[in-house]
């Protein structure tokens, strides 16, 4: 509890209590009330519980353990690309992929209040570092050096904390409302149609049956074996058999960098005669290939 903010504390006592008698509804997201991950959480599953944790591998770590019945991730966004440590954690937690969102975000320049009413010029903003890039343009335009923190609402309650006319946060709106922050500027993410991609993790993948007829994503990894052409060979499955594959990223894990682990999502579902020929031939030319999940388009692909 006070890794968070103490004008967060409060809200995160309460929203842990509601989210411990009724565990099946909660939801876990990494950050402080108000966070963009909070708004997805809602958005993701209405009536649900958002459980605030304070890193991805808390909220990761809540499913896990039974605290929560899901939990809603960022992995990419749109102007700053993937979500660091997604890629490492989603393999390892042992969760399944059930849901995708697509939240557009607006950022907000904001800061404490004070007497004479007006504010700035400021030092500094605070902000996680996914909106510290999705605003680097404002930011500079304005001199205004940018500070890392670990989410976006955690910065604006800090900012409350210290009341440091010096200090601004970028975060939600909403943020500025839960914490009694004055809005000095709307919208100064970079880009207008800044978006975020979360995903939605549960113990259990979803029944087959419940995706029967839908458009999917079906979302792996695999690391293919250390031999010439590996790659090609393993990918000219998906290419014969007419599966559209969407992303493909490469990441190293350990510290031999003789092999790259690939992350990938495709158009389709097992059970797809194409799809089950795709993966076949993927698995035969991979050292490793582990299912993350198969879920429901969010936003139609192509």
């Amino acid at each position: 509890m006070d890794s968070f903010p103490a004008p967060a504390r409060d809200m995160v006592a309460k929203m842990r209590a509601a989210a411990e008698a009724e565990p099946a509804r909660a939801v876990a997201y990494q950050g402080s009330p108000g966070a963009n991950s909070h708004r997805a959480a809602i958005e993701m599953v209405p009536g649900c519980l958002p459980l605030p944790c304070f890193s991805f591998a808390d909220a990761i770590d809540a499913v896990k353990a039974g605290r929560a019945g899901a939990a809603a991730i960022p992995v990419e966004n749109s102007q700053h690309g993937r979500v660091a440590d997604i890629h490492f954690l989603l393999p390892e937690s042992g969760l399944s992929i059930v849901g995708e969102h697509f939240l557009r975000i607006n950022h907000a320049l904001m800061a404490a209040p004070n007497e004479g009413g007006t504010h700035g010029p400021f030092e500094f903003a605070l902000s996680h570092p996914q909106a510290l890039g999705q605003s680097r343009h404002f930011l500079k335009e304005r001199g205004i050096k940018p500070q890392a923190h670990s989410d976006t609402a955690g910065a604006a309650a800090y900012v409350a904390e210290m009341a440091d006319p010096r200090l601004s946060a970028i975060a939600p709106p909403l943020a500025a409302e839960l914490y009694g922050l004055d809005i000095v500027e709307n919208d100064v993410e970079d880009a207008a149609d800044n978006t975020t991609r979360f995903l939605l993790l549960a113990r259990d993948p979803l029944p087959p049956e419940t995706i029967a007829g839908r458009a999917a994503i079906t979302t792996f990894v695999f690391e293919v074996k250390n031999i010439p052409a590996a790659l090609y060979k393993a990918l000219g499955g998906f290419a014969t058999n007419g599966v559209n594959m969407t992303k493909l990223e490469s990441y190293q894990v350990g510290a031999s960098f003789a092999a790259s682990m690939f992350y990938s999502d495709i158009l389709g579902a097992p059970g797809d005669p194409a799809v089950d020929r795709a993966l076949e031939e993927l698995a035969f030319h991979s050292k490793e290939l582990r299912m993350l999940g198969t879920y429901p388009q969010a936003r139609e692909r192509g």
